[in-house]
């Protein structure tokens, strides 16, 4: 009987939140480095992995961002362009003299009021998810291009070499900064999600936003802090851009709403909402950053790849689609049956 018990705990926590597809992406994920690394055993080296790491870093950053908004059944898709926002503002003020690290401190603020926008015209303004991120997709683009007057910035500058220092060249116990601050976001906003009440209220939105209001929670607020955490993580990115080129390129974070999608979507979190967990964006960004880099050891061309993950992602979502309305198929026969 005690075994009994202790078998349905662990597959009611196996199966929790789409822990079970966590897994099965992490087979996946295995199967692709052991692929890629018989196919040119370079793969493996040092070097490479960790440049890889590197590459995974940004997109477990944005992935963590998209899941907090998709979990409550919306989508973020200004991603890309706050990234381009984040990086033109910090390296134009920076380039301009302004103190390195106050320069950081109005990226996060400009960041912050997109993501309060996007909660707003969300939540109160119920417009549609789509729509107004697309809305301020456009208006943050339009930012990081007026900035610098439709120009790239020149180089931030000697005085920003403490900030290069910790964002690009910096490294802590042998890896590379950039991979110690996605980590320390991750547990951040993973330990949040997974065990604070506003955790739980964003999953009771995604779930079901009519009990959730019934419940007590409230609706507004908690939307508009999955879209302040997306900010957060997006502008985090931006200012590793500005890091790694030295400069503010207008086009940087272009298609990274795709990548954001991708890391989430694979990793198991639902795109219909109340699924997920950030564990598994962790494994999405990686398969992501493995089949890129693996890829370009084949030597497939961009386009290739661009082609290889966006059929990953539609094939992701169709399952999950697809899973989700077998359950519910299960629940109404269930119930019936009662």
């Amino acid at each position: 009987m005690e075994n009994q018990k202790i078998s349905k705990k662990f597959l009611k926590l196996f199966s929790k939140r789409g822990m079970g597809q966590v897994i099965t992406v992490s087979v996946g994920l295995v199967v692709l480095i052991v692929v890629f690394g018989i196919l040119n055993p370079n793969f493996f080296s040092n070097r490479n992995i960790s440049n890889l790491l590197r590459q995974i870093a940004p997109i477990i950053l944005i992935g963590v961002g998209q899941s907090y908004v998709l979990i409550t059944g919306n989508i973020d898709l200004s991603i890309g362009s706050v990234v381009g926002m984040s990086c033109m503002v910090s390296a134009t003020l920076m380039s301009k003299g302004m103190n390195p690290w106050l320069a950081v401190l109005v990226s996060y603020l400009a960041a912050l009021m997109v993501g309060f926008l996007n909660g707003k015209l969300v939540s109160s303004a119920k417009l549609p998810a789509f729509i107004a991120t697309l809305g301020t997709m456009t208006i943050a683009r339009g930012i990081a291009q007026i900035v610098n007057n439709n120009y790239n910035t020149d180089s931030i500058g000697p005085a920003a070499e403490g900030f290069r220092n910790f964002f690009y060249y910096g490294k802590s116990f042998g890896l590379y900064n950039t991979i110690w601050i996605a980590f320390a976001i991750w547990l951040i906003f993973n330990f949040i999600l997974s065990r604070t009440r506003t955790g739980r209220h964003i999953y009771a939105v995604g779930s079901n936003i009519h009990a959730a209001n019934l419940s007590g929670v409230n609706i507004s607020s908690t939307i508009t802090k999955t879209y302040l955490v997306s900010a957060v993580c997006s502008a985090t990115v931006g200012l590793i851009i500005t890091a790694t080129s030295g400069m503010g390129t207008m086009d940087a974070g272009t298609s990274y709403e795709l990548y954001a999608v991708a890391s989430s979507v694979i990793g198991g979190v639902s795109t219909l909402g109340g699924q997920g967990i950030l564990l598994g964006t962790i494994v999405g960004a990686s398969i992501w950053g493995v089949l890129q880099n693996g890829l370009q050891f084949a030597g497939a061309p961009v386009a290739i790849r661009n082609i290889v993950i966006g059929i990953i992602v539609i094939i992701s979502v169709l399952l999950d689609i697809v899973v989700r309305a077998n359950k519910n198929m299960a629940k109404v026969k269930a119930n019936s049956k009662a």
